[in-house]
């Protein structure tokens, strides 16, 4: 498919111990287009967020593969899937991961600094204006509300203009109005840049949102 931008094909991950075998994944085999808005849904434990970590290269498939933009991830080593990451994909985790050491105008610069890009700071602090930022730029992370953090992850995970943006329940530590505005934010910029969204959530609304949603259950594909 020549506008294929994400493949999955035919995943499996097993982990073993004193205990056996588990079966995380089996089987998965899916392809999302460029532009597109996915939701992977499922309940706690049926492995949405080992998948989503195995589309992004961090974590390592038993079986199967994952291509991203034709390129197939675990053909290559690690320094060699980090590069193409940082070309290719932005992703936001649950925890955020901002460096606490770092304002939120550092934070956001660092991805664009690691790429050599030389316009970091003007870049950064209009990507911080455009999610509502714009007076906290010289704020840390230990001084910011998990709402705030979040939109600085975004900002982070969206300056480097992704093909593809990987969200691990994005509103799972938010209140209501500020978890809607991070969506809003979400879709409006995968409209403006034509980002590739996938979402892991439980949230059947922010499922509802998305053109196409994919649903594991103990592992397996459903559907």
């Amino acid at each position: 498919m020549s506008d294929s931008i994400i493949s999955v094909e035919h995943l499996f991950k097993s982990v073993t111990d004193s205990t056996g075998t588990l079966d995380i994944l089996r089987d998965i085999d899916f392809v999302l287009k460029a532009r597109e808005t996915v939701a992977i849904v499922g309940a706690s434990g049926s492995g949405k967020s080992t998948l989503l970590s195995i589309i992004a290269g961090l974590d390592t498939p038993t079986r199967g593969t994952v291509r991203l933009a034709g390129q197939d991830l675990f053909a290559m080593n690690e320094d060699e899937r980090a590069e193409l990451r940082a070309q290719k994909l932005g992703f936001v985790f649950q925890s955020f991961q901002l460096l606490g050491n770092l304002n939120a105008l550092e934070n956001v610069m660092l991805p664009l600094e690691l790429a050599g890009k030389r316009d970091a700071r003007p870049a950064a602090t209009e990507m911080l204006a455009r999610v509502g930022l714009a007076q906290r730029l010289g704020h840390y992370p230990k001084v910011l509300s998990g709402g705030e953090q979040q939109r600085v992850a975004l900002a982070r995970a969206f300056v480097v203009k992704p093909a593809v943006l990987l969200v691990d329940e994005p509103t799972g530590s938010l209140d209501f109005a500020t978890g809607e505005k991070v969506m809003e934010l979400m879709f409006d910029l995968n409209r403006e840049q034509g980002t590739t969204l996938v979402l892991v959530t439980h949230d059947s609304a922010i499922a509802a949102r998305c053109a196409r949603s994919i649903t594991l259950e103990a592992g397996q594909m459903l559907g």
